[in-house]
């Protein structure tokens, strides 16, 4: 859907810069910003004070419980809080595609060229801008250097021995997950330099994607009637602009690596910390028409003219041999690379580099257990990877284009598909990678099965998906780090189950074993102000813990509900089970997962007070929307329980259990009928069935368990719970309230919408928007055959968050129509590639009917 709004915002990005030359092999399609561009609107994060007085005064017990508890987390246990309502993150409108595979950490690299944010330490981030770390050019002509630049638009006051404030007007950044272009005319010279940067992101590859590495490549063009010498020196230091670059003890040595006919060499940055210690390295491959030449240590402080005067002598660094000495406390050190090259007259050459960083076992904050990388199988737990790790990605970054490629051609080669979709669809993936994520090997000596026996009818211990395929665990978002919340990931799943299937599944048992585990310990909850068991049997758990403590051997971390207010994690739970089976066709899946789901849906039937087949929701059942009070049977929970009885069924079916198919078919068509006389108003369905003023309001994610059962393959005859009519005619109203009547139909869908036309305020979280749960709509909307309306109603969030706002790989949680945003880097936006489920659905849908 072409809009003249999208189109300007999108012109907008790319106002100010000033030159024709637009880079080599760049593609079309991507987010595209110039290097001096400015966002004009300035957000703050939601905090604390931003709540509302009636708010305040409703909810200050709670106030005063998390106040508590944050001091004694902060104060006395000096620990960071994995909700920090009073330490937000700023707004900085900087960031560009992360470096790295899954789960071995990541380095992001803004889109002006800074190395910005850090996520070694899995889950936990430094939002550190360091200096040093740069790509500085030089050219030389006849033996002489005529131009040496670093690459960055800054002028900071430290290193200023060097060259620094490359004019941003003419260079450009240009990003298309899991791969960046920047391209920098250099003013003056007749040249342009465009650097690639590629990590090994790779949908149904297990082995490549979990490298801690990525790749520059740098293609110059030079478009003088002479030839010129060109070399490119990167700059790293040892660290990540934590505190304990100054601790002491941190050394740099060179390296060579020759194997299977290919050599490669540069600096290794041994970064010695206590806990968690890990390498750098910076390498480029030797080859005989390139010079590779390095230096071991410099100062990274003062003017650092001798490393400028040694590139600006000859065009090469003097590549001492032997070690540095470890560094004094106090001290930081940092190392160079430089590579260069010929480049004939009005032609082409190419550079490349390679950053790699080697962290093979780690521990959280606990320190209980220690845990091995998943590419440590491939590479070794010695901590001496590095080398070996480089090597590999400076010979196969080129077949990880080629897989990257062949995945992405189809999407971006769609001409019905508009071009800010194919840059959301893409980028919007970053944060598989950069969520905190973990992906490690799983010990020897875990029972991931609660101790049920598959005798019993229970997991087995080592699942076999996950002894092959490893653990998975990422965060719900950089700043509220708790460990696979499993409300957020019923949204976020598409983007693992359609591209890394296995690592879904490996999820998925991990999270059945926890289910029948118990754990009476009394706990004070933040919400309700009463004790209650850290965890119930039978229920799912919220998380399964936080990076600071010990994941996976404390569940469900989270201290704002009581288990039992989270009706719908089990309902959930059930729903991604068939999705899953549906999309993988695992029949050992199914039969491993049946009788977790059995378990899940008894306990909920209880809710079930008056025996219609629809169950009850009490206080914040219908958490997803803390603060929302939900009383009675509700839209959202309630067509999660009646998606999660066709889902129930349709499981039955295929095992051919025909008793339990018939007892959930009994309770589904009961349920169906009292979920319409309660909840139907003859346009909608109602927030809640209480009656109370503002239970009709519009809720824009009432159709989310009708939009499972599509993506599911099911929705209609014996596996039908909403009448078709009602779900387009519920779909329609959001689009017209939700969407079109907030922000004049441009910041997609407001979660709550009074018929009149004016937002829900009756809570902090009714009136933002949710961006993940805005692409689970617009899924939907898909599926019913709305592709223009479900287009319209994501673009909006795209525009907003990627255009005007300035929040490029730091997608939120939510934004307010003015003002503020919530929780920077989240999870739920992944959502995104239930999308494109609902578009490749359609158009096999398209098709078979046309044969037919």
């Amino acid at each position: 859907m072409t809009l003249e709004w999208g189109e300007k915002s999108t012109a907008d990005l790319m106002s100010k810069y000033v030159s024709k030359e637009m880079g080599y092999g760049v593609p079309k399609e991507g987010w595209r910003i110039c290097l001096a561009h400015e966002f004009k609107e300035k957000r703050k994060p939601f905090q604390a004070k931003d709540v509302s007085l009636s708010h305040v005064l409703e909810h200050i017990g709670l106030g005063i419980r998390y106040l508590k508890w944050w001091y004694k987390k902060t104060q006395v246990e000096k620990k960071a809080p994995f909700i920090d309502m009073f330490g937000a993150q700023p707004l900085r409108q900087i960031y560009g595609a992360p470096l790295g595979g899954i789960g071995g950490g990541t380095i992001t690299r803004g889109w002006r060229g800074e190395f910005c944010r850090w996520q070694l330490n899995p889950g936990m981030y430094h939002y550190k801008t360091v200096t040093a770390n740069q790509f500085t050019v030089c050219l030389r002509r006849g033996g002489q250097t005529v131009y040496q630049q670093v690459l960055s638009v800054e002028r900071p006051p430290t290193l200023q021995g060097w060259n620094w404030g490359y004019c941003g007007e003419y260079a450009f950044y240009h990003a298309l997950y899991p791969r960046a272009w920047t391209v920098y005319h250099l003013p003056g010279q007749n040249v342009t330099l465009t650097c690639r940067q590629i990590s090994p992101v790779i949908p149904h590859d297990y082995q490549d994607s979990s490298l801690p590495v990525a790749v520059f490549v740098w293609d110059i063009e030079n478009k003088n009637d002479y030839p010129l010498d060109v070399s490119i020196m990167f700059t790293m230091v040892n660290g990540s602009g934590h505190k304990d670059d100054k601790s002491g003890g941190h050394w740099n040595e060179p390296f060579h690596l020759e194997k299977e006919g290919e050599a490669v060499s540069g600096v290794l940055l041994h970064h010695r910390t206590t806990v968690n210690p890990y390498t750098l390295c910076i390498a480029a491959r030797e080859q005989a028409d390139r010079e590779v030449s390095h230096q071991t240590a410099f100062s990274p402080k003062g003017t650092c003219s001798g490393l400028w005067s040694d590139l600006i002598t000859d065009g090469r660094l003097d590549s001492p041999t032997g070690s540095s000495p470890p560094t004094s406390k106090g001290e930081k050190v940092a190392a160079a690379l430089s590579v260069g090259c010929s480049v004939p007259a009005q032609s082409q050459n190419t550079l490349e580099f390679c950053l790699a960083w080697d962290m093979p076992k780690i521990t959280f904050g606990s320190r209980e257990r220690e845990h091995i990388r998943r590419y440590t199988r491939y590479f070794g737990t010695k901590g001496d990877a590095s080398p070996s790790i480089s090597h590999y990605a400076l010979t196969h970054y080129r077949q990880w284009e080629r897989s990257i490629e062949e995945w992405q051609r189809p999407i971006l080669q769609d001409s019905s598909l508009p071009s800010w979709y194919k840059s959301a669809l893409f980028n919007e993936l970053y944060f598989v990678a950069d969520g905190g994520t973990m992906w490690t090997e799983l010990p020897e000596d875990v029972d991931i099965s609660g101790g049920m026996r598959s005798a019993n009818g229970g997991l087995p211990a080592q699942p076999a998906v996950i002894k092959e395929y490893g653990r998975f665990a990422y965060l719900e978002g950089q700043e509220y780090r708790m460990y696979n919340t499993y409300d957020v990931h019923f949204y976020a799943s598409f983007a693992l189950i359609m591209l890394w299937p296995k690592l879904a599944l490996s999820l998925q048992y991990d999270i059945a074993g926890s289910v029948v585990q118990e754990d009476p310990t009394e706990r004070l909850h933040l919400m309700s102000g009463r004790f209650s068991p850290v965890k119930a049997k039978n229920v799912v758990p919220h998380d399964i813990g936080d990076p600071d403590d010990e994941p996976w051997q404390r569940v469900n971390a989270y201290l704002i509900h009581d288990t039992a207010d989270w009706k719908d994690l089990n309902l959930k739970f059930v729903l991604q089970v068939y999705r899953d089976h549906y999309l993988t066709q695992d029949s050992q899946y199914l039969q491993d997962m049946w009788p977790i789901c059995q378990a899940v849906m008894e306990s909920e039937i209880k809710f079930d007070m008056d025996g219609d087949g629809l169950i009850e929701n009490s206080g914040y059942a219908d958490q997803t929307y803390d603060g929302w009070t939900v009383t009675g049977p509700s839209a959202y929970c309630g067509g999660l329980w009646l998606a999660s009885l066709c889902v129930m069924c349709k499981m039955a079916r295929l095992l051919n259990n025909e008793e339990m198919y018939q007892h959930y078919k009994n309770i589904l068509d009961r349920g169906s009928a009292a979920f319409d006389k309660l909840l139907w108003n003859g346009k909608y369905y109602n927030y809640d069935s209480s009656g109370r003023d503002l239970s009709n309001s519009v809720m824009s994610d009432q159709c989310a368990g009708h939009w499972f059962l599509k993506a599911s393959g099911l929705g209609e005859e014996d596996y039908q719970a909403f009448p078709k009519e009602k779900i387009q005619s519920a779909l329609k109203t959001v689009f017209d309230l939700n969407v079109m009547s907030f922000a004049g139909g441009q910041m997609g869908a407001v979660n709550g919408m009074r018929p009149e036309g004016v937002p829900d305020r009756s809570s902090v979280q009714s009136d933002e928007v949710w961006i993940g749960v805005v692409y689970g709509l617009a899924a939907t909307m898909i599926h019913e055959g709305m592709r223009e309306e479900g287009m319209r109603t994501a673009e909006g969030c795209y525009r907003t968050v990627w255009e005007r706002l300035g929040m490029a790989f730091q997608t939120p949680e939510a934004y307010c129509e003015k003002g503020i945003y919530r929780s920077l880097a989240y999870m739920r936006p992944l959502s995104i590639w239930a999308m494109q489920l609902a578009l490749n659905t359609s158009q096999k849908d398209h098709n078979t009917s046309a044969q037919s």
